[in-house]
Parts: structure tokens; sequence; C-alpha cells
């Protein structure tokens, strides 16, 4: 990471102010640069490629045939799912992020076992539903499944695991499978888009999961990566969940892996906050917060994770953390000025390339 000043003082403020030619912010422009060459490399690949309603119907299909000749035989039916809570399963690539191993662990589901008949017979009731969806082309969010049957779903995380049980075993996007989540992301900033009916979207242009992202938020975001190659930069609090909610937008999750291509972008840069920030800005230590213990677990397991080997601007950041055992939210830059953000800290980090 380039060295850059970011001292509280404001001279650099009202010298910003007075110039703002952002062509001047070469290491960005050749940040750019180096992005676009890297997608022009042979063997690229963004994996955009749609799936068929035949397709999809033919591949439920499978499934119920296998259940039916089961029976037919006397067989008791059984489901075979990859285990996508396993870190056995996963392995890094660092063009990809996290994806599943072709020879990964299985998990049965049996329809003659006590404890798992009610989940087989959960998953065909949305086999069932999917089906209907893609015969009709029609939609439903998630949560429209769950109070379909409220009783024997029982709640909400056991419709969303097994929506991605089934995405993943029939190795379909679940956004084809006429699945949708809840409206949750928010983006702002200077991009317009055409929807498939004609409506015409008119953004600003900053995009914010509030929180660990929905499937759609990391969609858009690498859709915007796939599209125009433009430099995408991560601002995220200074403590363990918001750096794992960064890693999820650049690597993806574990329970995700199977749909790494669709969803990793591995091009994305921590622009900040930084816990090397709390010393190189002086930040007060009262606009620190202490790590709690389950701050401690969560950044000992993000230091663990196979990409940080990958990252060691990002290693050093967490061991400083580890270190002083503090953290700080984005606001904690207000203590210099309300506007210190979007008038020295970034603007800085931006014009001298203060990214890992």
């Amino acid at each position: 990471m380039s060295p850059f000043p970011l001292s509280p003082p404001f001279s650099f403020t009202m010298a910003f102010s007075r110039k703002t030619d952002w062509a001047l912010f070469t290491l960005l422009d050749q940040h750019r640069q180096s992005l676009r060459e890297a997608v022009r490399e042979p063997g690229a690949d963004n994996h955009s490629c749609e799936i068929s309603s035949s397709e999809i119907l033919k591949a439920i299909e499978n499934v119920i045939e296998e259940t039916i000749t089961s029976l037919s035989r006397n067989e008791a039916p059984v489901l075979f799912l990859k285990n996508r809570s396993d870190w056995a399963n996963i392995q890094f690539e660092d063009c990809v992020g996290l994806q599943m191993t072709s020879k990964c662990t299985i998990r049965k589901i049996r329809s003659d076992c006590p404890k798992s008949a009610t989940t087989y017979a959960l998953f065909l009731k949305m086999l069932a539903i999917i089906y209907k969806l893609v015969q009709t082309n029609t939609y439903a969010t998630k949560r429209d499944i769950f109070y379909t049957d409220t009783i024997h779903f029982g709640n909400q995380r056991v419709v969303d695991n097994i929506i991605n049980d089934i995405s993943c075993l029939l190795k379909i996007p679940r956004r084809s499978l006429h699945i949708l989540s809840t409206s949750k992301g928010c983006i702002a900033g200077n991009l317009s888009y055409l929807e498939e009916d004609g409506t015409k979207v008119i953004c600003t242009f900053s995009t914010t999961g509030k929180g660990v992202p929905d499937v759609n938020t990391r969609l858009l975001v690498r859709k915007l990566w796939d599209t125009c190659c433009v430099p995408i930069f991560a601002l995220m609090d200074a403590d363990p969940h918001g750096i794992e909610i960064m890693c999820i937008y650049k690597y993806g999750s574990m329970s995700m892996s199977f749909e790494a291509h669709h969803l990793t972008v591995p091009a994305i840069r921590w622009l900040g906050l930084l816990p090397s920030d709390f010393n190189r800005l002086n930040i007060p230590k009262n606009a620190l917060i202490p790590l709690t213990k389950q701050d401690e677990s969560k950044l000992a397991s993000l230091q663990m994770r196979p990409y940080i080997a990958y990252q060691p601007g990002w290693k050093t950041e967490l061991d400083i953390m580890a270190t002083c055992k503090m953290k700080a939210e984005i606001q904690a830059l207000t203590s210099f000025s309300s506007d210190y953000l979007s008038k020295v800290y970034l603007p800085n980090k931006l014009q001298f390339g203060g990214w890992i």
C-alpha cells in the first residue's frame, strides 16, 4: 500500500476544493487500466450464460424420477446433497474466490429417517413450488414461500437453506429458479440502466448491502464489474464484521461457494476504514471501541481464512486489530469534522492510492 498523508489539519481540504481535477489521480487511472488488461487476458470468463426454463424443468423432473424409481424398487428415496457448511469442501482461487471442490463430502437426506423425513418432504414441496413458478413464468420471494406453510417450514432459515441446497443440487443459480430476495441493497451515483420491461432506473452511484449482502446486491456489484470494468472499492467499518462483509463481496461465502463465478468480485480493493488508520490519523481514543469476545472470535476466524494468505496487506491490518484489540466505525472520522470523510479521507485515499 502506498503511503499517503491523512493528518487531521484541513489545509488539504481547501486545496482540493480549489482544484478538483480527478485526472490528477494517476494511481487510480493506473489501477483502472490494470483491471481492464486483466479482463482482456485469455481465458477470462464471466460465466454469464443463461439457463432456459425447459432446462430447469427437466432438472427438477430428473430428481422426481429418481424418487419414483426408488419407490418402484421398494427402496426409501434418498437425496444426496453437497455439504455446504464444511471448509474442507472449499477451495480458494485468487481469481475466483471461494468455490466448492469437485469432490466434496455428501450428506444424505433420507425419507425413512425420523430426523430427516420432514426435511425430505419440505425439499420436494419446494421443488414443486419452483416447478410451478418456472412453468408459469412467475416469481415469488423467499418470504412469500415461507408464508405458504409457516407451520411445517418453522422459520425463514429453513426455507433459505432448502432453496440454496436445491440451487446447488441442480447446479442452477437461485435467480433462475424464479425465487427473489426481499429488497435490501441500496445504490446511489451516476448510473442508469434499463430493466427488462423497459423501465429506466436512474441512480447515483454507490452501493451498499446494508450489512451482510444479499445475493441480489452481490449480483449487481458483479454485473457492474463485468459490464463497466470500473475500479471497485470497499468502505467498511474497521471491525471484524465489517471486514467479513467485504470478504463476502470479494471472495464469496462458504454457503454460496457453488455460485462463486456469478457472485464474487476479486478485483475489489479495501479502501477503508483501516485498523492502521487508528494511529496514522490519531483518531481520538474515545472514538475507538474495545473488541468484544465475539469480535475476537470472528477476527481469529478471519485470520484463518484461505484468502488472507494471498492478501499480506489485509493480514497486516488484521494483526494490527488483534494487537490493539480496538475497532472503529466509519463515523469515528467525524471526530475531526462532519465532512472529513468526504472532503479529506476519501479524496486522499483515491489520489495517493491508499487502498489494499
